[in-house]
């Protein structure tokens, strides 16, 4: 998961959020839409609906563009349904790979996500078959302009179960239901971060040592996020600073 963290992140450098901004509007919106629509429109006791919309404000999408979501998704306004499918598979060298769509046809987005791991030198995988390997966590990425005991002594009290050097940056995990209120008490606290979300953690990584390895897995990766149906995808390889340089350049 590191691994694929740094990737993330060298990419959102490198501008490619930006040009994808479209995308992400739409997948951030189908995600408000399905979490009104199973839990409903009031976010005081919908968390996931509340989650949902602080994410998608963190990616500027418009207010008024969420609450049309919300009403689609309650049955207020008219919109398509979607349906909640997870995926697994391996991508090459054995990275275990889990990928959540939305979808309002199975049988096409089944077939899309099957042909993506084939071509890429990939195979889907039963349920549960590589699902074990992760783990539901909130995780919140920092920068390192906050010391490790300050951060401590705000984000324990608030429900962090862990605290992990990124190397650039900080990365604190919690419970999921606990997100919210670690992000209270960091933004009450006055200390920035760059993102906090729901994500899985892999209890164990792959090693990717080369740049030849690491540009299959990461082709396979970012393949799948091309697909308006994806949602997210995750990975438990790890690859190398020094890899990732030459990937990048």
């Amino acid at each position: 998961m590191s691994g694929h963290s740094k990737w993330a992140t060298i990419k959102h450098k490198k501008g490619a959020q930006d040009k994808a901004r479209g995308k992400l509007f739409a997948k951030l919106i189908r995600q408000v839409e399905v979490a009104a629509r199973e839990g409903g429109s009031d976010m005081t006791s919908n968390a996931t609906l509340r989650t949902m919309f602080q994410k998608a404000r963190d990616a500027s999408v418009p207010t008024d563009t969420i609450e049309r979501a919300i009403k689609r998704g309650t049955g207020e306004l008219e919109g398509v349904r979607y349906e909640a499918i997870t995926y697994e598979g391996y991508a090459p060298n054995g990275v275990a790979v889990i990928v959540e769509c939305l979808s309002d046809n199975r049988n096409r987005t089944g077939a899309d996500i099957r042909n993506v791991f084939s071509k890429s030198g990939g195979s889907m995988a039963e349920p549960g078959a590589v699902s074990w390997q992760f783990h539901r966590k909130g995780v919140v990425i920092l920068p390192k302009d906050v010391s490790e005991d300050d951060l401590m002594l705000v984000a324990l009290d608030a429900g962090a179960e862990d605290l992990e050097d990124q190397g650039d940056t900080w990365q604190l995990t919690s419970d999921p239901g606990d997100l919210p209120a670690l992000r209270s008490a960091l933004e009450d606290a006055g200390i920035k971060f760059d993102s906090a979300d729901v994500t899985m953690l892999a209890t164990q990584s792959v090693p990717l040592s080369t740049e030849g390895d690491a540009r299959k897995v990461l082709r396979l990766i970012d393949a799948l996020e091309e697909f308006d149906d994806v949602q997210n995808v995750y990975a438990n390889f790890d690859i190398p600073d020094s890899v990732l340089e030459l990937v990048e350049a």
